[in-house]
């Protein structure tokens, strides 16, 4: 901790996102409604030169605070690369957070200008956004204007929302930037923990650190070129989101979406491949493994000629995920699963265009990260599973927390479990070919009879059946045992029976082992899961032992828990238990 990189060294970010400046296409805006925006280089460098003239005249400082409440689309970015030219440091929050959930990110940090839109689509529905707007403009210290883009109609009533104004009103006639030059360690973005177990902490990054670790991780582990087209499905609240606006910096196409990943119909991403002609396409294992449910065979579908990369993150990648895309997508594809997280703003592991890909494996650690799997002795482990650490600093280390002022909550974050060495919360396991394998996150790991299960390792096995939609494993600690309950959602109409009971205890005795069988299987509506799609594994787990889950608004469907919290009495004998 408190390790410095470069000291001396000057730079900007913006400046490095925008040195093309052509008509090379940069930004590739498009939505579940249909709308498509494009932008060349030469157009969002005179947009980002004229909004930052306008926040120029509220007199932004470096180190100054702007927040985005924003979906994620081409003015979004347009803001970041305007705070950034100034040496401001930018935050975004998805729209679909509830009201507490953003006052939970952003009182904390108290920006001094807003950028909101009138609402989003999602699942084919508008949701209005501007009355959490004016909530905002009141609640929010020191908020100086609530700059609204237009998104859903084109003259939203902004009239509710004190000290706000339009978008297009707001920006000047400014047409040259100015771009601030800062430290290497001066503060670019603040990101937040899930805040699923209290109220999020803020980390804040570097200049300097986000942008060598994304150049390094786009260019070398990546391949990506000035001439590809690279399209992550992500909101601008998540890590990813971030990663894949650093591809400016390579010169490269990028692609925003907005909406569902499957509306208005199952295949609307391959769609949007196919359409824009997309080389590196980046996806959540769950979507990967919705397609697999859904008996989707995209090669014979769609034209993927253009395609030679696909990323997925947010959750281990299944081996039978890996088959089905070299069975249906491409057999010459480059499949990469990366892990990483928002603590470092980019990956511990991930791609490498000259090693092999050997299924269920991230092929390798990224370049400059000293990373190792510890037993809970702090011992170096091969070829078996323990704590993913990294040994020595990196520069995408977070400087620091907003409001930890003697760095405790980073120590208790990172360093708490070993001396000075990252731990990074992940279960892992270093492969012999030096790949590396995630079964999920160490805080939820299960032991059954004295033996470390991963979650994921009964994820696996489970979201193969046809019968299940999605599934979460966690364990129900009493004075008498402890017991292995497993919760499935089911596909409609679907009810859990004898039968199916059997076949999944099954399944899980033979494909993986006795250790991995609940004790009990529970049908629920739902599974909560995180805005940006990971499954809540803790906030079920207080749920089941009646316990408060602290921070509801960072999950997209909280009022599922309601179901789990049922069987904090444990006594969980119903007809859609077994």
């Amino acid at each position: 901790p408190g390790a410095r990189w470069f000291q001396g060294a000057k730079l900007n970010f913006a400046e490095n996102l925008l040195s093309r400046r052509d008509d090379h296409i940069a930004l590739i805006s498009c939505d579940e409604r249909g709308q498509r925006r494009q932008f060349s280089y030469a157009q969002l460098y005179q947009q980002v030169a004229r909004l930052a003239g306008a926040m120029q005249q509220f007199n932004i400082q470096p180190g100054d605070h702007i927040a985005g409440f924003m979906p994620n689309i081409a003015e979004t970015v347009i803001a970041m690369l305007a705070s950034a030219s100034l040496g401001a440091v930018w935050s975004s929050c998805s729209p679909e957070f509830g009201m507490q959930g953003v006052l939970d990110r952003f009182a904390q940090i108290q920006p001094k200008l807003l950028f909101v839109t009138d609402g989003y689509s999602f699942n084919g529905k508008i949701h209005d956004t501007l009355e959490k707007a004016a909530q905002l403009s009141l609640q929010l210290k020191g908020l100086q204007q609530v700059i609204v883009v237009p998104f859903i109609t084109s003259q939203p009533d902004i009239k509710a929302i004190a000290k706000s104004s339009l978008f297009d009103e707001f920006l000047s006639a400014q047409t040259t930037l100015q771009f601030t030059q800062v430290d290497f360690a001066h503060p670019l973005y603040i990101m937040y923990t899930s805040g699923t177990t209290g109220v999020p902490k803020c980390i804040v990054h570097s200049v300097g650190g986000t942008l060598i670790q994304h150049l390094k991780e786009l260019v070398l582990h990546t391949d990506l070129k000035p001439e590809d087209i690279i399209f992550y499905y992500t909101t601008c609240g998540w890590m990813m989101w971030h990663w894949m606006i650093s591809s400016l910096a390579v010169g490269a196409t990028v692609v925003l979406y907005e909406g569902a990943p499957m509306q208005p119909q199952v295949d609307s991403l391959l769609d949007l491949i196919e359409q824009e002609k997309v080389n590196i396409f980046g996806t959540s294992a769950t979507y990967i493994g919705q397609l697999q449910k859904e008996n989707i065979k995209p090669n014979q579908s769609h034209r993927l000629a253009d395609l030679h990369t696909i990323l997925s993150t947010g959750s281990p990648l299944h081996p039978e995920s890996y088959d089905y895309v070299y069975r249906n997508f491409k057999k010459d594809v480059k499949l990469c699963s990366i892990s990483g997280g928002s603590d470092i703003i980019s990956c511990f592991a991930l791609g490498n265009p000259i090693l092999s890909i050997y299924r269920g494996e991230l092929q390798c650690a990224g370049l400059g990260m000293d990373i190792d799997v510890f037993d809970e002795q702090g011992q170096s482990l091969r070829q078996a599973r323990g704590e993913l650490v990294c040994k020595s600093p990196f520069p995408s280390m977070p400087l620091y927390f907003a409001n930890d002022p003697d760095g405790q909550k980073y120590q208790q974050a990172y360093f708490s479990k070993y001396p000075n060495i990252w731990a990074q919360g992940d279960y892992a396991e270093i492969t012999k070919h030096g790949g590396l394998k995630i079964a999920g996150r160490s805080d939820a790991v299960l032991n059954r009879g004295g033996v470390r299960i991963g979650t994921a390792e009964i994820y696996r096995q489970v979201d193969t059946l046809d019968e299940v939609i999605a599934s979460i494993a966690v364990e129900q600690q009493s004075q008498e045992k402890t017991r292995l309950l497993l919760f499935v959602q089911l596909r409609p109409v679907l009810k859990l029976d004898q039968a199916l009971g059997t076949k999944i205890k099954m399944h899980l005795r033979t494909a993986a082992s006795p250790r991995h069988v609940p004790d009990e299987i529970i049908q629920v509506s739902d599974i909560p899961r995180t805005i940006n799609g990971k499954i809540a594994e803790l906030a079920v787990r207080n749920a089941i032992h009646g316990l408060p889950v602290k921070n509801k608004a960072a999950l997209v469907n909280s009022e599922c828990l309601q179901e789990f919290s049922a069987y904090a009495t444990q006594s969980p004998s119903t007809k859609h238990s077994l």
